[in-house]
């Protein structure tokens, strides 16, 4: 999805930046929007482009730092799964000691034995499919972490251009109050308005200036919010790049779903059924016992001879008593497969969600900036000039001022939610829309 900064057409001082949206995960990489720059600022090198913020973000938030401990914490128990059985080194000694003439140590057998266990059925490569299922799971979950963040920190630069586009129509606003009070003044002077009029004007500069505050309050706390996002306390970077009003094309939702198998929370399910299979496979293998054996040498006292010796045991019974291990691994990996389906099922209705809500966004944006938008500013001129000849009143001048002021936040508004659906259909098929569809119709911004 793009964004690009709206500029006013008669701003000759202002430039129009493209935003561009490079989008990596460490393992798969999601390509998210392409962007082109029309201009550099003058503070370029204080202007934040969402590549560096997510950059930023991926280099320097715990949320991911944490997933290389997990990894470690798997690939030591994987070391320790793989190795076989130990030897034990074992010393007994019998008839040490009794009564008559057995005496003390006159009888006694010494035995020195080595020791171990010999795995049947597959124990230890069981044991190993498990170890590594769990390390792609992790990995699987760190693709959905790395995605989260990717998305939110994309939601949070969209709110830092939404509240640049705030500030300078309030900003617009204040001007518009100054121009008012001075025409209302010389229509005062000019003795056919009442003094009254001068005050109302002058309360609304007042009111458009705490707008204004507000608006600029609510930019800082945005920066902040999107600098936190790589543990910055303090924002480096004075402005974002990005243009508010930049939609792509619709796409088919059928088109949409089809893609939703990419969603790494999908891929999730995927790991976690070969975890659950190498953990029935596992509990499987338990039903073939184990064979303990020994061999050794005794010492027997009485006649001053070695002997060797050797033994070995094992479990009976041991797949019937295994069959419940083997139905509980069963029924988890069974559980698996459901849960997929409810996920695929809950995934569809916020895919459907955010695609009409965002549709509807981009009709609602569009509407304003075509046919909405230019009517008002067009009916503002004119109530302008019609005001200075005394056609109109205070009244009728403020009316259409604010009207034309409301449809440019709503303009704001709306757009900045068509980007923020657009993002949440992004995170959740996994894939960015179309770039080359996006439309290259400017924002009409009227410029007081």
């Amino acid at each position: 999805m793009h964004y690009f900064i709206n500029m006013p057409p008669k701003r000759s001082k202002k430039s129009t930046l493209a935003l561009k949206r490079a989008c990596y995960l460490p393992v798969f990489i999601i390509t998210l929007w392409s962007f082109s720059f029309s201009a550099l600022s003058k503070n370029a090198e204080n202007t934040l482009t969402l590549t560096s913020a997510i950059e930023r973000t991926f280099k320097d938030n715990p949320q991911l730092k944490v997933f290389s401990f997990r990894q470690q914490a798997l690939s030591g128990q994987l070391q320790t799964q793989a190795l076989n059985p130990s030897y034990e080194l074992g010393f007994e000694i019998e008839n040490f000691t009794g009564t008559g003439d057995i005496g003390i140590f006159k009888s006694a057998e010494y035995t020195l034995s080595l020791s171990s266990i010999l795995e049947l059925g597959g124990k230890r490569n069981a044991r190993i499919g498990v170890a590594e299922s769990q390390l792609g799971q992790v990995e699987a979950k760190r693709k959905i972490t790395a995605l989260n963040l990717l998305s939110k920190v994309t939601r949070r630069y969209i709110d830092v251009i939404a509240a640049q586009e705030r500030l300078l129509l309030a900003n617009q606003a204040t001007l518009l109050a100054e121009q008012t009070i001075q025409e209302v003044k010389k229509r005062s002077k000019a003795g056919v308005a009442p003094e009254a009029e001068v005050k109302r004007a002058l309360v609304a500069l007042e009111h458009a200036k705490l707008i204004a505050s507000s608006e600029q309050q609510q930019l800082h706390y945005s920066k902040m919010a999107l600098a936190m996002m790589w543990h910055e306390t303090t924002p480096s970077f004075a402005q974002v790049e990005g243009n508010l009003y930049h939609f792509s094309a619709d796409i088919d939702f059928d088109t949409l779903y089809n893609k939703v198998k990419n969603n790494p929370e999908i891929l999730t399910y995927a790991a976690e059924e070969r975890l659950r299979d190498a953990q029935l496979r596992l509990a499987k293998t338990e039903s073939s016992a184990n064979i303990k054996w020994s061999v050794g040498i005794k010492q027997i006292q009485d006649i001053n001879d070695t002997a060797l010796t050797a033994g070995f045991s094992m479990p009976l019974f041991s797949s019937k008593r295994n069959s419940g291990a083997i139905i509980s691994a069963q029924a988890k990996r069974d559980e698996v497969t459901v849960k997929k389906a409810a996920t695929m099922l809950s995934l569809r209705h916020q895919l459907y969600r955010a695609y009409a809500n965002r549709k509807q966004a981009i009709f609602t944006a569009n509407s304003l900036r075509n046919n909405i938008i230019p009517t008002l500013d067009s009916a503002l001129d004119e109530t302008k000039v019609a005001y200075q000849r005394g056609l109109y009143s205070y009244l009728d001048y403020l009316s259409v001022r604010q009207e034309l002021l409301s449809a440019q936040r709503a303009m704001i508004e709306s757009a900045s939610s068509a980007l923020r659906y657009g993002t949440e259909i992004e995170q959740l098929i996994a894939e960015p829309l179309p770039a080359d569809q996006y439309s290259l119709t400017p924002a009409l911004v009227t410029d007081f």
